[in-house]
């Protein structure tokens, strides 16, 4: 379908990131590494009412059997943007996995809850293209066949146009149709994990890079995400031992592994290890944690946020008959990297968006998909269902809301005894300003905010009498008294008052 091209729009990058941005949340202790008598408490996502947001469609649709947000979901032209995986088979069958083809479906929305999903005119399914598949094209069509998982970024500054949309997938192709595959595999067997690319100048029709998978030799990796960081693009995913271990070599089960690349054309064969539940790195591993799906991820410029899997085994191993992973649960956890490399877990085991109760719709397990958008004082988060038994129960995308960046906060530990956080240096830019993401505080209790150098020493006009305060609650309210910061490289420190239910959630250094 010609009209709808992403391209023709006023497109925007995702949230409401400024150049220059420095977030520092609650729980980031590395951000936010000098701490005095304060305490983090995690918050829990609320589901939205209406869910699920975005249902399966009807017999004979591309995502009949499920609509998976193993995906991504940006604000793009003051629209809300769905990727998603569809499946038109209602039931998991032995063998039938490493064939699947999992269309690249898309939808989009004015709020983030009523979704629709155009008829792109682009592949034909049931010998009609009146659907909402993405096309995908490649020199070996079988690396064009999504499997699983996929994750889209858009650099609408890139120079070349066929390149502004980036996405990556799971595919599993036939060995034949890979180049340098293992010698006496039969031509029916597949290539378990090959990481695809592709690149698209409108997020709708797409092309993969090169006639090969990005990944090295024969590994099982699923890729389930993609970023840019500094000067890399990095694409984590799961990885599964035997393809993966412990720094000792023994097995550590399903963990999230990194590759990267500077143009997003050639990959690192070499792999980091990214995050591995703390449970799985123990002497003695706690039986049954995994990392699911590695994670989906938030880049908020200087700082990595997300959601990963917290797998957990079902207490007895399936019985003969049925599906392999029954019983197996997963919530979703929260992680954090300041590197956009190495990733660990704040708050250990603490879910951000918890399994339904028995009998709700989303009541086995949750998938994340690389789905934040901050909108208003609410921070969005798209995620999926699934059905560990095989039966694709309830497999369908669902919306949960937190207060806008409000994963935890910050707050007093002991009362009657000073309380104070300093941040670490950063680098101030021409215009930059303080912003704070506070509840609680007013004339009577303000939150007092000073400027530090690089020493930790106080800066003449930002410190002392020339402090700022903060005395109205909000999830961006400037810093009284002060404009612009000066140029170069300081520090905030943050002085709590001595009052009931002040809570800092983030602090922010940007533009106006």
């Amino acid at each position: 379908m010609k009209s709808l091209t992403l391209t023709t729009l006023a497109l925007s990058m995702l949230g409401s990131l400024h150049a220059g941005e420095h977030v520092f949340f609650a729980f980031d202790d590395h951000a936010i590494p000098w701490r005095d008598n304060v305490a983090v408490t995690p918050e829990t996502a609320v589901k939205h009412p209406a869910n699920p947001v975005l249902r399966r469609g009807p017999a004979g649709a591309p995502d009949h059997g499920h609509a998976i947000l193993y995906g991504t979901v940006l604000k793009l032209g003051g629209k809300f943007r769905m990727w998603y995986l569809g499946m038109f088979e209602t039931e998991i069958k032995a063998g039938q996995a490493p064939g699947w083809w999992r269309p690249m479906c898309y939808a989009e929305s004015e709020d983030g809850v009523t979704w629709t999903k155009p008829e792109l005119g682009l592949v034909e399914f049931n010998g009609d293209t009146k659907n909402n598949i993405c096309l995908i094209e490649s020199e070996v069509p079988s690396l064009a066949k999504v499997n699983d998982f996929l994750s889209i970024l858009h650099e609408p500054d890139d120079p070349d146009p066929e390149r502004r949309f980036k996405c990556v997938y799971i595919a599993h192709p036939p060995f034949e149709d890979v180049r340098g595959g293992r010698s006496g595999i039969g031509p029916d067997e597949r290539r378990w994990g090959a990481f695809i690319a592709a690149t698209s100048p409108d997020g709708l029709a797409w092309k993969v890079v090169g006639d090969r998978p990005r990944n090295a030799g024969n590994e099982r990796f699923e890729v389930s995400g993609l970023y840019r960081f500094g000067n890399f693009y990095y694409a984590p995913g799961q990885l599964i031992s035997p393809w993966t271990w412990r720094m000792d070599g023994s097995d550590i089960g399903r963990v999230m592994m990194m590759y990267r690349s500077s143009d997003f054309t050639n990959w690192s064969r070499a792999k980091a290890t990214a995050f591995a539940r703390p449970g799985q790195l123990a002497s003695t591993p706690v039986k049954g944690q995994q990392t699911h799906m590695g994670a989906g991820l938030w880049n908020r410029g200087n700082v990595i946020v997300g959601l990963y899997g917290r797998w957990q085994d079902a207490p007895e191993k399936p019985v003969d008959g049925e599906y392999w992973n029954q019983g197996v649960t997963v919530d979703l956890g929260l992680i954090v990297s300041n590197d956009g490399i190495h990733f660990r877990e704040p708050i250990s085991d603490h879910a951000v968006i918890e399994r339904g109760k028995p009998g709700e719709w989303d009541d086995i397990a949750l998938l994340q998909g690389h789905a934040f958008v901050n909108e208003g004082d609410r921070t969005m988060i798209w995620y999926s269902h699934w059905d560990t038994g095989g039966k694709l129960k309830n497999m369908e995308i669902g919306l949960a809301t937190l207060r806008r960046d409000g994963f935890a906060y910050l707050s007093r530990k002991v009362s009657g005894s000073p309380a104070h956080v300093v941040t670490t240096t950063f680098q101030a830019g021409e215009g930059n300003r303080v912003f704070l993401n506070v509840e609680g505080v007013s004339e009577e209790a303000p939150l007092r905010v000073e400027l530090r150098d690089e020493f930790d020493r106080p800066v003449p006009g930002f410190s002392g009498e020339k402090a700022g305060r903060v005395t109205v609650s909000g999830t961006r309210v400037a810093v009284e008294g002060w404009g612009a910061l000066p140029v170069g490289p300081m520090a905030l420190k943050l002085e709590f008052p001595d009052a009931e239910g002040v809570k800092v959630y983030a602090a922010y250094v940007e533009g106006e």
